[in-house]
């Protein structure tokens, strides 16, 4: 049961690339479960593990991201999305990755 909520939740995630014009699928679909892509593939730039779990294991989780988005070797941002039960989808990554994301975000916003 828990496996099948993973890959749901994998699925999901895909789903809410594609809503924002991504390419994006789950990559057990199309490669199998080698370790050594993430969940969810077509988002250039990021690693994607994907996790809906209650008992959250966040350091564990992005340990994981970044060891695979390393041996990928494409210079991919490692990060979690997760989520537990009945609560929002939400992202965690190394800060200064993130703050790279948004200092390049507020810059494109000034003119």
């Amino acid at each position: 049961m828990s496996r099948e909520k993973g890959k749901r939740f994998e699925r999901f995630v895909a789903s809410l690339f594609r809503e924002w014009g991504y390419d994006t699928h789950r990559t057990a679909q199309y490669k199998g479960k080698t370790g050594e892509v993430g969940d969810v593939e077509g988002a250039p730039g990021i690693h994607i593990e994907a996790k809906h779990q209650e008992r959250m294991c966040l350091y564990e989780w992005y340990a994981q991201s970044e060891r695979d988005a390393l041996a990928e070797g494409e210079g991919n941002l490692p990060v979690v999305i997760h989520k537990a039960n009945n609560k929002p989808v939400l992202v965690t990554m190394n800060f200064e990755h993130w703050v790279q994301l948004y200092n390049e975000w507020i810059n494109g916003k000034e003119i």
